[in-house]
């Protein structure tokens, strides 16, 4: 059983970690445009949404309910608001980009409060569809295993966003490193790139949930 959950724990890390989704887009940006400090809040807002989703689930699962998560009406819900949500935020990216002589003179007005990026990260994560359908995955192949004990799938997927945290961090990091790099029309590009993912992502979960029956 350890062999099996170590296993599945190193899956379920890479698939949280390395799923190419607008969390991810938006996490790269916001380290690449802001630095370390701001993209982790980014970060803590994904994880955070990450683990009530998961808590939320093995929950349900734990109680034999997962079938109103695999609801029509729930994952129509879910894809309206989070097409919604993703749309509106892909429209900020389209505002004017601060060049990197503007930062240096006015980075503290530039840069946007701790609680709305966690928050921001927080709602970009949690009203993905595909983040609920991976998550009621994940749980429903883990429980099994663990027995379908609640306090082991708690603490099991914990240990596991603790390490997707330390991962998402190192993102940042790494992106905020290669900013020096950049000139301000590719900064600009990387913005318009990003937003135009959030908004093609959001209008597609609307249009297949909603217009396309």
């Amino acid at each position: 059983m350890i062999f099996s959950l170590i296993y599945q724990g190193i899956v379920i890390i890479l698939l949280l970690s390395f799923s190419f989704g607008p969390s991810f887009f938006a996490l790269i940006n916001t380290g690449i445009k802001y630095g370390y400090k701001t993209g982790s809040l980014l970060a803590f807002g994904i994880i955070l949404s990450d683990f009530v989703l998961c808590m939320m689930i093995c929950s349900f699962v734990y109680l034999g309910a997962e079938n109103v998560l695999e609801s029509n009406k729930a994952q129509e819900f879910s894809a309206i608001l989070g097409g919604v949500i993703l749309i509106v935020f892909g429209a900020f990216y389209f505002k004017r980009h601060v060049t990197k002589s503007e930062e240096s003179i006015d980075i503290g007005q530039s840069l946007p409060g701790p609680k709305l990026m966690v928050v921001k990260g927080f709602l970009l994560n949690f009203f993905n569809p595909t983040v609920w359908l991976l998550w009621l995955a994940n749980v429903t192949a883990i429980s099994k295993t663990l027995d379908y004990s609640i306090i082991k799938m708690i603490i099991f997927f914990s240990i596991l966003l603790g390490a997707v945290l330390l991962i998402e961090l190192s993102k940042v990091y790494l992106a905020g490193k290669i900013k020096k790099y950049l000139t301000d029309k590719l900064m600009t590009a990387v913005n318009y790139i990003t937003g135009s993912i959030l908004i093609v992502v959001g209008v597609y979960l609307i249009y297949s949930h909603f217009f396309a029956k």
